[in-house]
């Protein structure tokens, strides 16, 4: 038996239009293609082709399909027959399975559908049904969500009582595994009784390519953390490789040649709701590679309507990176201050959403565009840094034609010349920010952890290797010097106004070390240790765990504080000449001579201070 994935691979690659022309004499009219009927020996151009839709039909005698349809009518082969035969002509290669009339043959995946399937159906009656769903009900009617639309998206609510769901799935026959196995039941630690994963939560079922219930997402309806919360990864659930509405949109968006990606289940349901059905949502906030894989499968023309703050735009560029790289064209909507896809069209209809869309720009064109508005292309050292924010975009854009018009508009907008981008581009990338794209340069071979060199390194290496981290470490000296401070400051706060006087947050390079002086900048030297640890990412919770267990050898403080300041201050000389190196080829003459100038009154300020060769400390 060939699996369903491969069907609708076919089915979604099939070039519908070359395969009925080997038995039709078709011709082009329109968006559709018509010739005379194979099946009831038409000599008018009655039968219709529909690429979009990929259907044909005939207006005569009223017969239609997909393709494989009009091969077993055309050919009188079987269903999988023409399957196979259209695989073929396609280039697919199709995976068939045993039959499953037998039960114990049946896909392994089949029981963490059904499962879920009934737990979808438990949700869904106990928001209409139940008076445990009544909040639940009055919060979807204050959302302005009709009925009709959250049956459609099977919108349901899962009650804050521990023993309900687990019960009433048990009286099904899924027993207890088969619930943890799909992420319905967790039990934490400590404790000794499995309790729901979803609790107080208006659940979105997630479905798959084929409208099966794959996981859920739930949005918290009270007080607490996190809002939103989806299922845990399982044999049929992969957040990075699904996306919400697929199953409504794959059609939508073949007759519509488009795609609209939002950020969450609300503004999907919301365009949904509004008759635009050609959009879709990923589970995180920026699209993986599978997930834009997935939306090219069935348009190469796609619409990104995130939110327009930091978050918003650092997600658009990554989101546009990754549809470039599959050749797809890609268009960034910007909706008015304070507007999310769920608000705009509550308010203005799809009509609103169409202009909108229609005054939509292209990505790469976005990015310049920002950059410009920001003055990143008036400043020499800008100029630099803006650049090194475009080419990721040119290096992951795939189709030759539009990676010509990107590196003609970027020379144009930077003011440097066509010649020298392309050389960029052949260029690794020498990991400079870039606004949330990883470098594609590998690690320099003499900053490998200190551990695979035989060894010990400072603390601040054990741990993160420790942690199973592999990091560019860039600078060793220099790192060391900040983490020696940080160390020094925490257990000897009266050092503190001193450094900050010399030094500002800013000066430390490494994230973790930036953050544990900022929070002593905001919340005071002498803060204890849960006081700054509210404010910390888990990976500098670590870091400061770590300083503050080491307490040798701060008898020397004084020269511990004078030593590091001296190696950041080298640091920052060093960073600061590789920085001129950089912006040479986009200075002009005048420009130079003061680079040049620059850069010799640093070699020499570096020499004076002990320095040796200035590329050690970068």
């Amino acid at each position: 038996m060939i699996a369903d994935e491969s069907v609708e691979r076919v089915r979604e690659s099939a070039d519908i239009v070359g395969v009925i022309g080997e038995y039709v004499e078709l011709k082009r009219q329109g968006a559709d293609y018509r010739g005379p009927c194979p099946f009831h020996q038409g000599t008018h151009r009655n039968f219709s082709v529909s690429p979009k839709k990929q259907m044909y039909y005939c207006f005569v005698c009223h017969a239609g399909g997909d393709v494989f349809n009009f091969l077993t009518k055309r050919l009188g082969v079987d269903w999988p027959t023409a399957v196979r035969m259209v695989a073929q002509k396609s280039g697919i290669e199709l995976v068939e399975t045993q039959s499953r009339h037998n039960a114990d043959e049946r896909d392994d995946r089949e029981p963490f559908w059904e499962v879920n399937g009934a737990a979808a159906e438990y949700f869904q009656t106990t928001l209409w049904a139940d008076d445990l769903g009544a909040d639940a009900r009055a919060y979807v009617e204050q959302r302005g969500i009709s009925r009709e639309l959250a049956d459609k998206v099977g919108l349901g609510f899962a009650p804050r009582e521990i023993g309900l769901m687990r019960a009433y799935l048990n009286t099904l026959g899924f027993d207890d595994e088969r619930l943890a196995q799909v992420g319905l039941l967790v039990t934490p630690d400590g404790a000794s009784e499995p309790r729901p994963r979803f609790r107080g939560r208006l659940i979105f079922p997630i479905y798959d390519v084929s409208s099966r219930v794959v996981g859920f997402g739930g949005r918290l309806l009270g007080p607490g953390e996190p809002k939103y919360l989806n299922s845990p990864e399982s044999p049929v659930f992969s957040k990075g490789k699904l996306l919400y509405g697929l199953n409504w949109a794959k059609q939508a968006a073949r007759r519509d040649e488009r795609m609209l990606v939002v950020e969450g289940f609300f503004d999907a349901m919301r365009l949904i709701g509004a008759g635009v059905e050609s959009v879709v949502a990923p589970m995180g906030t920026a699209l993986t590679e599978e997930q834009a894989q997935l939306i090219c499968r069935y348009t190469s023309r796609v619409f990104l309507l995130y939110d327009s703050d930091k978050a918003g735009l650092k997600a658009t560029f990554r989101s546009g990176d990754e549809l470039l790289r599959q050749g797809a064209s890609v268009q960034v909507v910007t909706l008015p201050d304070g507007e999310d896809p769920d608000s705009f069209v509550q308010a203005n209809g799809a009509r609103g959403l169409e202009a909108q869309l229609a005054t939509s720009i292209d990505v790469f064109e976005r990015k310049i565009q920002l950059l410009d508005r920001g003055g990143w292309f008036a400043d020499l050292r800008k100029k630099r840094q803006a650049l090194d924010r475009l080419l990721p975009t040119l290096r992951a854009t795939s189709d030759p034609l539009t990676r010509d018009l990107y590196l003609g508009h970027a020379s144009s907008a930077a003011g440097v010349t066509r010649d020298l981008l392309e050389r960029e581009l052949t260029t690794p990338s020498r990991g400079r920010s870039t606004s949330g794209n990883r470098s594609s340069a590998p690690p320099p071979r003499d900053v490998a952890p200190l551990e695979e060199r035989g060894r010990p390194g400072p603390a601040l290496d054990v741990a993160r290797v420790r942690r199973g981290e592999r990091r560019r470490v860039g600078g060793e000296r220099t790192l060391a010097a900040e983490r020696e401070l940080a160390r020094v400051l925490l257990h000897r706060p009266a050092y503190f106004e001193q450094v900050i006087e010399r030094v500002g947050v800013e000066s430390f390079r490494d994230a973790e070390l930036r953050q544990i002086i900022a929070a002593m900048v905001a919340k005071g030297p002498d803060a204890g240790f849960d006081v700054l640890a509210s404010t910390l990412t888990g990976d500098a919770v670590v870091v400061m765990q770590d300083l503050l267990e080491e307490t040798g050898g701060l008898e020397h403080a004084d020269e511990a504080v004078a030593g590091s300041l001296a190696a950041i201050h080298k640091g920052t000389l060093a960073r600061r000449m590789e920085e001129i190196d950089t912006l040479m080829p986009l200075a002009a003459s005048g420009e130079k001579d003061e680079l040049t100038h620059e850069k010799m009154q640093l070699v020499e300020e570096l020499r004076s201070l002990g320095g040796g060769p200035w590329k050690q400390f970068r």
